[in-house]
């Protein structure tokens, strides 16, 4: 049989719904499609653990902000994009420091998108004596365990020992369901992450039970896996799913021919974001002026 690989619970919420029926109704979870800066904005609230069952994914808020407009090119989206992930993210986070972790492999670009962001975000935790009305934020992007040796779990927790913020935000490439979602959405959950899941590869969980503070989390899906692509070519054409299918291709993933140019302007997206949600009174000029 074939499971379906996804880290979007709008993603999780549809498949669900394709199996049991439009009209059912989906136990433990509250779901509702809203906008932010005129931006599709698909809200999962997953109540429990009826919810968690029927999902896959820990209780928890998910948005998942449509952004396929940047690529449309649409006059000003940039500037949308930055403050619709603001405007979300931004109800999310506690007052206090922060400490921003981006998680993946800089040598591999579609897992770059959290050590990218990194050069986009406002470091501020040591300019507290110059910059005394600025959020404290912490940067941390150490690679995976491939290259560290170090479970991601192990170097985000003990920088989260020593830094003692508010909150940790994470920042990951995930695995879509749909080929129309790579590098076209940006999820944002309250609830941590499972680096490598998407794509098979299940670490420690990063949430409030092994950091000990709220964790969120902003991915963007990069990859899909190629199996899924091969069934849904398959129906889309009308032809019946072949037996063999099931199980090739688990390791082989798809990502956009455009993905190093999209992977640099999101994790600028990403990172202009975050710092808007951090730093509220500041503007995308100011961030210019700071970041140049």
């Amino acid at each position: 049989m074939l499971t379906i690989r996804t880290d979007l619970a709008a993603e999780a919420r549809d498949l669900w719904r394709e199996s049991a029926g439009e009209t059912t109704r989906l136990p433990g979870v509250r779901a509702r499609d809203e906008e932010a800066q005129g931006l599709p904005v698909a809200r999962v609230e997953i109540l429990d653990a009826e919810g968690e069952r029927a999902l896959g994914k820990p209780p928890g808020v998910y948005l998942t902000l449509d952004v396929a407009a940047l690529w449309r090119r649409e006059e000003g989206i940039f500037a949308r994009v930055v403050r619709a992930m603001a405007e979300l993210l931004a109800p999310l986070l506690p007052e206090g420091p922060v400490l921003a972790a981006g998680l993946g492999n800089p040598a591999m670009t579609p897992d770059a998108l959290g050590p990218r962001t990194l050069d986009h975000l406002l470091i501020t935790r040591h300019l507290q004596e110059v910059l005394p009305g600025f959020r404290p934020v912490a940067g941390l992007g150490a690679g995976v365990l491939g290259t560290t040796g170090l479970e991601v779990a192990e170097w985000v927790r003990g920088a989260a020992e020593h830094v003692k913020p508010a909150a940790v935000v994470l920042i990951d490439a995930l695995a879509a369901r749909g080929l129309d979602r790579l590098c076209s959405t940006v999820q944002l959950s309250d609830t941590g992450l499972i680096p490598g899941s998407g794509v098979g590869n299940h670490r420690m969980a990063l949430n409030r039970e092994t950091l000990g503070v709220p964790v969120l989390s902003v991915g963007v899906p990069t990859v899909v896996d190629a199996e899924t692509v091969a069934r849904d070519l398959l129906a889309d054409s009308g032809a019946e799913e072949a037996p063999l299918l099931a199980g090739r291709g688990r390791r082989l993933f798809v990502t956009p021919d455009s993905i190093d140019a999209k992977i640099r302007e999101l994790a600028k997206v990403v990172g202009y974001g975050l710092n808007l949600a951090l730093q509220p009174d500041l503007e995308i000029e100011d961030l210019d002026a700071l970041l140049a």
